[in-house]
């Protein structure tokens, strides 16, 4: 029995310390909870049904964030969470676990990524948690990627015109992105894609001594982003579209260059999948660092702006929210993905760590049949009967 991803949310991102400054991380996961519970129950047409978890994932644990979550969004004592830490992976490895959940059948599993690093370090200052036990390499993250440019020779202006095309593309995909949105305190857009100019970004100094710099390193943010899951059959009977989850894996590599285990965890999620690179429609690689995508994408044989490698820009443009980002993988594949087309989210964590996620979306009918879409403008859970 394998899962189905009917619905994906989540909050406009917002650079950290500004917006969302006043709200904590399971403040900002029970706002899209509670928008998955209403698209679920939306997508179930009448059936009477209740969530069983919450799986939740934090780049910087925090008591257990996922029963916060559960509990604030109003899913009542008897909905048990569960928080899963694996740096900037959390949010794809909770999606791991909530797959494998919802598949028994035990009913909607709700996996949701969070992150507010302003709520708990009010002067700015994050704590360096460790990736790595003593005796093995354990680089700061701006370190490792410049290390990581310097192993693989990929140069700072390969890096500086990959952040450009990613603000570039989050700028043309605003709108569109715009309806997967949960807006939050206000906010209706993420804070920080803007017009890139390579003239000016080649101005920046460097940011940790190497070829890495404040425009090719993504910026501190708060947000979250999560996504509802079910059994193939309950999604049949349903009639729901989405995305049938087809294979995952977490692959653990060199931690002294954690950014280069991203193309191995894709790799080992096809062959899960039993598909290969060709089968791919749509690859989105989180974009911690340029130098960690383009690792990525050139381990793979990619070229550098491949029309399929992050479409709609990333983490550059948009901000990381550690916790959050990975989920938000999946919620781009949810709107950007058409029937029938195969996607991949992947991210690289501290302590060399590689999850990835590979997906189909299925068109809205049952058995798979197609159906017309619903236009956007039809509100929440819009992606639920027809994939744009």
């Amino acid at each position: 029995m394998s899962a189905v991803v009917v619905a994906a949310r989540r909050t406009p991102f917002a650079t950290a310390g500004t917006t969302y400054a006043g709200l904590r991380d399971h403040d900002l996961a029970a706002a899209v909870l509670t928008a998955l519970a209403e698209d679920v129950a939306a997508c179930a047409a009448g059936e009477d049904v209740a969530v069983a978890e919450v799986v939740a994932g934090v780049g910087t644990a925090d008591g257990n964030p996922a029963r916060r979550a559960a509990l604030a969004a109003g899913f009542g004592a008897g909905v048990p969470g569960t928080t899963v830490d694996a740096q900037c992976a959390s949010g794809l490895a909770a999606v791991r676990f909530a797959a494998a959940l919802a598949a028994t059948g035990s009913g909607p599993v709700l996996a949701v990524g969070a992150e507010s690093t302003t709520s708990r370090h009010l002067d700015g200052v994050v704590p360096r948690a460790a990736f790595a036990p003593d005796g093995f390499p354990d680089p700061d993250m701006g370190p490792a990627a410049d290390a990581l440019a310097a192993h693989l020779g990929i140069s700072r202006a390969d890096q500086e015109a990959f952040a450009v095309r990613s603000h570039a593309r989050a700028l043309v995909a605003r709108r569109r992105t715009a309806e997967r949105f949960v807006p939050l305190a206000g906010v209706e857009h993420d804070a920080r894609p803007r017009v890139l100019r390579p003239e000016v970004v080649a101005r920046f100094s460097p940011a940790f001594g190497g070829t890495v710099t404040a425009a090719t390193a993504s910026a501190h943010a708060d947000g979250a982003a999560g996504l509802a899951l079910v059994d193939l059959a309950t999604a049949e009977r349903w009639g729901a579209g989405g995305l049938a989850v087809l294979g995952t894996a977490a692959v653990g590599a060199d931690p002294a260059l954690p950014g280069a285990a991203a193309a191995p965890a894709v790799r080992a999620a096809l062959r899960s999948a039993r598909l290969d690179l060709a089968a791919v429609d749509r690859l989105e690689v989180g974009e911690a660092f340029a130098a960690q995508v383009l690792a990525c994408s050139r381990d793979l044989g990619l070229d550098d702006a491949d029309a399929r490698l992050n479409p709609d820009g990333g983490a550059l443009a948009i901000g990381h929210p550690w916790g959050a980002t990975g989920a938000a993988l999946l919620v781009a594949l949810a709107g950007g993905l058409a029937a029938g087309q195969v996607g991949v989210a992947v991210s690289a964590a501290g302590g060399g760590l590689g999850v990835a996620v590979v997906v189909r979306a299925r068109a809205a009918g049952r058995g798979g049949t197609p159906t017309a879409p619903v236009p956007a403008s039809s509100g929440a859970g819009w992606w639920l009967t027809g994939l744009p």
